[in-house]
């Protein structure tokens, strides 16, 4: 028994057209590091008054490093594989990877969306409309790049995020070149000032570094696009974080030494989100504070894009293993979809007054991210219980003690999340909870749909198992003429 052949299969390695630099760019995009840089880095230097913030960014980093280790060794085991679901399927079982597959749909959704929130209020004041026609702007060309195809437009999000990464190293390099006080001060990059919070807000904080990194663990997803799967998604993966960890340290360094040690969290808590601009302002031309802003709102068009393209990726690859609609195995309707429904949820919150950084950039992607971090927990695990059953030759590092350490970490990191978000982690649970459930009837009901789970698509044949033993019979003499059998019973 076998799946029909309606649904389109991956594509063949003729039709894959992306190198790794383009998966590179893709998941620098997913992160939005103009926004870290101009929102979360000051925010967190007022909340919490650390002033060695810069290095927590460095542990998330050596996480996902040690975390890439195993996922990289899984791609090159399955490279056709693709969306982290499909990890968790072969080394948690079916079910566990259905579970997967629905909380990292409505976590990249959910963060997608919750970014037109924060696009909107960001474009706003530029643009003098209310927010949610920003938003709403933004939502049509996401749609339209939807719509487009991967193909066709991969290059914008690439192009939006190497203008945000060029606007963060030249404040940074202004910062540094003029700083406060007339010398560079190292005070933000000494760990003794780690001590200088306590424990449950150093914990926060860690959750909050780490959702700074959402987007370099998507580089698996487009396996079936790149010419070298098992190269270029693996390599793209470790160029993200350690580009990233550089970025994100060396930014929030620089403001300190621009601001000065001893006033950067008074600067931070009196200008917020502002203080970035405020500093450029101090150090460089008019024009360049307003590429900065313009270039916030770029960069999250940039992040909307990548997630967009991630969320049709795990909807195709659902679709082609037919635990999603067989219609949705297509990137236009896989696409549709969810403009559909981040095209909802904007008019609803337009129509009913909401705020839009609370209803939907906070509550959203706060959600989204730490569904994303049990989903790297999840494929953690999954790594190290398979590459330990098939090791085929693995070392040790990448087969127990990469995926065993970042199993470890990130399971720390869930329960410090849990700690302050006991509500979102239990709606979370409970998306995977009714996934697996569902896993669990597609296993009876639909037992060809539940073995191609984790197989991104490929072939499926079920041998129906045998209800009896059937004993043989003794031959009729003659069975092989009947006319002779007809003339004894005559």
């Amino acid at each position: 028994m076998g799946l029909n052949g309606s649904v389109p299969s991956p594509p063949s390695p003729a039709a894959r057209r992306f190198g790794g630099a383009s998966v590179v760019f893709l998941a620098l995009a997913a992160a939005a590091p103009l926004t870290v840089v101009t929102a979360v880095v000051p925010g967190a230097y007022a909340d919490s008054g650390l002033l060695a913030l810069p290095l927590l960014f460095v542990a998330p980093g050596l996480l996902l490093l040690t975390f890439t280790a195993g996922h990289t060794a899984m791609i090159r085991r399955l490279p056709g594989a693709g969306a982290l679901y499909t990890f968790v399927a072969r080394g948690l079982g079916r079910p566990a990877g259905v579970g997967v597959a629905w909380l990292a749909l409505l976590s990249y959704n959910a963060l997608q969306i919750g970014l037109y929130g924060v696009v909107g209020a960001a474009a706003a004041p530029l643009l003098a409309v209310p927010w949610w026609a920003a938003a709403g702007a933004c939502w049509l060309v996401v749609a339209v790049c939807g719509m487009l195809g991967l193909h066709r437009t991969a290059w914008l999000p690439a192009v939006l995020v190497l203008g945000s990464v060029v606007v963060i190293a030249g404040y940074a390099a202004a910062n540094l070149l003029d700083p406060a006080g007339g010398r560079i001060t190292w005070a933000a990059l000494e760990p003794v000032h780690l001590a200088d919070v306590s424990r449950p807000v150093l914990g926060l904080l860690l959750v909050a570094a780490a959702f700074a990194f959402v987007g370099v663990e998507t580089t698996a997803a487009y396996a079936a696009d790149v010419r070298d799967p098992r190269r270029a998604t693996a390599r793209a993966a470790v160029l993200a974080v350690l580009f990233l960890t550089v970025l994100y340290a060396v930014a929030g360094w620089a403001m300190t030494v621009a601001a000065g040690p001893d006033r950067i969290v008074a600067a931070s808590a009196g200008r917020g989100s502002e203080l970035a601009f405020d500093l450029a302002a101090e150090r460089l031309a008019p024009w360049a504070v307003t590429a900065g802003r313009v270039s916030v709102v770029a960069g999250l068009l940039a992040a909307m894009l990548s997630l967009h393209f991630i969320v049709t990726r795990y909807v195709m690859a659902l679709g082609r293993e037919h635990v999603l609609s067989a219609g949705l195995a297509r990137p236009r309707p896989a696409s549709l979809t969810q403009s559909l429904a981040a095209g909802l949820v904007i008019g609803v919150c337009a129509a009913f007054g909401q705020d839009p950084v609370v209803s939907l950039g906070r509550r959203l992607a706060v959600g989204g991210g730490l569904g994303i971090l049990l989903l790297l927990l999840a494929t953690s695990l999954a790594a190290l219980l398979f590459l330990n059953r098939h090791p085929a030759g693995e070392g040790f590092w990448r087969r127990f003690a990469a995926p065993g350490l970042s199993t470890v970490g990130f399971g720390a990191l869930a329960y410090l999340a849990y700690l302050n978000f006991p509500d979102l982690i239990a709606v979370a649970g409970g998306i995977v909870l009714l996934g697996l459930l569902y896993g669990l009837v597609l296993r009876f009901a639909r037992p060809v749909v539940y073995a191609g789970i984790g197989l991104g698509g490929a072939a499926v044949v079920v041998a129906p198992s045998p209800s009896a033993v059937v004993l043989p019979q003794p031959r009729t003499p003659g069975a092989h003429r009947p006319e002779r059998i007809n003339r004894l019973a005559g």
